[in-house]
């Protein structure tokens, strides 16, 4: 073998050894966690850090990498051309076209592509300090790129992409849990705090048939005794009806080292947190922080209570069900048998289609309201409609409400079944 051969096979692996690199490098940057590698560059990783300065600049980056990839590539199979005529003579054309080929694709794309997409961050930083050079060699060429991509977005009206929106959000925190990086309680925390934002009053709220109050003219003793009854801090106030509440007595306020204090109550009356039912839970929580209050009275569109939001309630809807010593645990959802639930009406109708796996729509809020709905009448006790593959049965009522319902859930339809399975 002489040496011109010998030169033209080293260029030849040179090349495809290049197409390898750019192969690799832009399968990295294409498949790069960002905020894993934003972080690794905070706790002071260099390599990191010049990693994540070029996948801001991913527009200029991957231009470099195709520029390059298509110039080796087209060296390659030059060379590789005069090689093989030089050997093969007259069919030295077809032989180079099928041996720089299988060559190029098998080790200059699909093993450094596969390779790379296992380990991103690791490629992406080893390859960055010499792509880096060549983004400065070419910037004529990326100049070029970048205004021809401005007209080609503009002739087609093709805008940037969107940010992340809530939904992208909360799957991207599903996959994470999946792969577990968080554990299920973690993935709930974080899932409620994205969704805190689009929460209302009237999603969480203690509604006006079950608030503990008192009317204005009510005797110590009377309160005393609704303190320890319901064992709760505060109690709301009203003048002549539940509508017109008038303010909010506290526990602390209401005994001294002595017990019952023994001035007049009015003077411990505090004046209560007003809001509208459609009022964002993040806002409710900074008015409560800016009065000083733990409660708020939300009220209808007639001026009416329409029932209380306490602080409490507010973290319930990051950190789950909050309960203390007093409290009374209540399952909202309790198997019985196998396929058989009993429901706490007073649940979240949206709570209750996940739990059930249906969609459905419903101008209540709550599953007791959905029932009503349903049934087309105040309910009573016994009585049964079929939802889909549900069969719902109220148990239990008060004050013309439905507290308590049974859920018996049948088997889907096979169309139903084949349609999740299409899906």
């Amino acid at each position: 073998m002489n040496s011109e051969i010998l030169i033209k096979i080293i260029t030849i692996i040179i090349m495809i050894i290049f197409s390898a690199y750019f192969s690799a490098t832009e399968t990295a940057f294409s498949s790069i966690n960002k905020t894993r590698l934003k972080t690794m560059a905070e706790k002071g990783d260099k390599k990191a850090k010049r990693a994540y300065k070029l996948s801001e600049k991913y527009d200029k980056l991957i231009s470099t990498i195709l520029v390059g990839n298509n110039i080796v590539n087209i060296a390659a199979s030059s060379v590789g051309t005069v090689l093989f005529m030089q050997l093969c003579e007259s069919n030295g054309a077809t032989i180079s076209t099928i041996v720089i080929t299988i060559a190029v694709l098998i080790f200059g794309e699909i093993t450094p592509k596969s390779i790379a997409k296992d380990s991103p961050e690791n490629f992406s930083m080893f390859s960055a300090p010499f792509i880096r050079i060549l983004m400065v060699i070419l910037t004529p060429v990326n100049f070029l790129f970048s205004q021809w991509k401005k007209l080609v977005s503009k002739l087609f009206g093709i805008q940037d992409s969107p940010k992340m929106s809530q939904e992208e959000l909360l799957m991207l925190v599903e996959e994470v849990q999946q792969e577990g990086s968080i554990d299920t309680d973690e993935g709930d925390l974080i899932k409620n705090a994205i969704e805190f934002t689009d929460r209302k009053a009237e999603d969480i709220l203690t509604h006006r048939v079950d608030i503990e109050a008192v009317p204005v003219e009510a005797t110590k003793s009377e309160i005393a005794e609704l303190f320890t009854q319901t064992q709760f801090s505060r109690l709301l106030v009203y003048n002549e009806t539940i509508d017109n509440i008038v303010g909010v007595i506290h526990l602390k306020d209401f005994y001294d080292a002595g017990g019952v204090i023994k001035g007049d109550i009015n003077t411990i009356i505090t004046s209560p947190v007003y809001i509208q039912k459609s009022e964002k839970i993040s806002d409710i929580l900074k008015i409560l922080q800016t009065n000083k209050s733990h409660m708020a009275v939300v009220i209808d569109e007639y001026g009416g209570t329409l029932g209380i939001v306490t602080m409490e309630d507010i973290l319930e809807e990051l950190v789950g069900e909050i309960w203390d010593e007093h409290d009374e645990v209540v399952e909202d959802f309790r198997q019985i048998n196998d396929d058989t639930y009993i429901v706490d009406a007073s649940v979240n109708f949206d709570d209750f289609c996940e739990f059930f796996d249906f969609e459905a729509e419903a101008e209540s809020v709550s599953v007791g309201g959905w029932v009503m709905e349903e049934l087309g009448k105040i309910a009573e006790v016994d009585d049964t409609f079929e939802h889909k593959n549900l069969v719902v049965k109220v148990t239990e009522t008060d004050s013309h409400r439905v507290t308590l319902v049974e859920v018996k859930v049948l088997p889907k339809p096979e169309e139903d079944e084949d349609e999740e399975e299409d899906e």
